[in-house]
């Protein structure tokens, strides 16, 4: 592993940028390396500080791995919850309104490339990863992003333009449905799929949840 050492920035000790910086470092080299490949001296390196400065605010990868993560999982899920609010305010045509909503929803793996580079390695190295981080990254950031969808798909079932019991689970289906197959065929965004590709995947989602989930369906 090769990482190039960075010009070295005068900061004041202890400043809440030097955090920054180290986590903006941390985010850099585990994007591109992985938790299993890399030290907290590639994360002094990367933002041109040494050890020392790094082992300051965490006492190892591990703090700086979650902090990273809880930070990128926060940033995602305010995201989407934007996303979900702008999309579901005002339903004019329900399968047309849901098909915008899926393609932005989408947004975020262009806009937050090394959280999900991160999130991909944590495919291949989860079994090494500390105990708790997973799940801990699961409640800030997708089960977040789910609990918001949900709330505002209730409103329209309240309106009467969709039909179910369970919003969280209406909610998990529309991700899996619409966004999974984009996210898997893409790898979280590392080889997108071109336009067509993406939007015949979105709308044959959001056709299947609409059919799913219309009132009166049979379920």
């Amino acid at each position: 592993m090769t990482i190039q050492q960075a010009t070295p920035t005068p900061v004041q000790a202890g400043s809440a940028e030097e955090r920054r910086d180290i986590v903006q470092a941390a985010r850099a080299v585990f994007a591109r390396e992985g938790w299993t490949h890399t030290s907290a001296l590639d994360i002094a390196m990367e933002c041109g500080r040494d050890e020392a400065t790094v082992t300051h605010y965490f006492k190892g990868k591990e703090q700086v791995l979650l902090a990273v993560l809880l930070e990128g999982a926060a940033a995602v899920a305010a995201s989407l919850t934007v996303i979900a609010e702008e999309h579901l305010a005002e339903i004019t045509d329900l399968e047309k309104d849901l098909v915008e909503l899926g393609h932005a929803w989408l947004t975020p793996l262009a806009a937050y490339p090394e959280h999900f580079a991160i999130v991909r390695h944590l495919a291949a190295e989860v079994a090494s990863w500390p105990a708790g981080v997973v799940e801990m990254w699961r409640t800030a950031g997708p089960r977040q992003a789910n609990r918001e969808l949900a709330r505002r798909l209730a409103r329209l079932a309240e309106r009467g333009l969709l039909s179910f019991d369970d919003p969280e689970h209406a909610a998990e289906r529309f991700i899996q449905l619409v966004a999974g197959g984009v996210v898997q065929g893409s790898f979280h965004g590392a080889l997108p799929l071109a336009d067509f590709e993406r939007d015949a995947i979105v709308r044959a989602g959001v056709a299947d949840f609409v059919r799913l989930y219309q009132p009166g369906a049979d379920r």
